[in-house]
């Protein structure tokens, strides 16, 4: 993934325009690895993704817990751990394929009246 790349196969299998309707998460993670070669700040990557500053921070910060991004205040840069990177994105695409198939889970449809309800 790092560089701009993806696997032929996914290319191949991809519809015409899959790669345009992808969330913020995944639009943070492509930037910062395809400009590897440099560290931004929060606000820079929302300026260039066009999205709120305080949601690119939150994100960056739930990557950073994943071991997918380095921080050293007040910048930020993709992991240089390529093998974590694939990992997640091959994980990823496997829930993303999941959901195609079987719908999205939604946790309040699981819950019985035995579960210990959770906030």
């Amino acid at each position: 993934m790092s560089g701009g790349t993806i696997d032929i196969d996914e290319f191949e299998n991809a519809d015409a325009d899959e790669f345009e309707e992808r969330n913020d998460t995944e639009r943070i993670v492509l930037f910062l690895a395809e400009n590897d070669d440099r560290a931004w700040k929060a606000a820079t990557i929302a300026e260039q993704l066009e999205l709120e500053t305080d949601a690119v921070s939150a994100i960056l910060s739930r990557l950073k817990e994943r071991g997918l991004v380095r921080h050293k205040r007040p910048y930020w840069a993709i992991t240089d751990d390529e093998e974590r990177l694939r990992a997640a994105y091959r994980l990823h695409r496997h829930h993303e394929t999941a959901d195609e198939q079987y719908g999205e889970e939604r946790l309040e449809e699981l819950q019985t009246d035995d579960m210990e309800t959770v906030q």
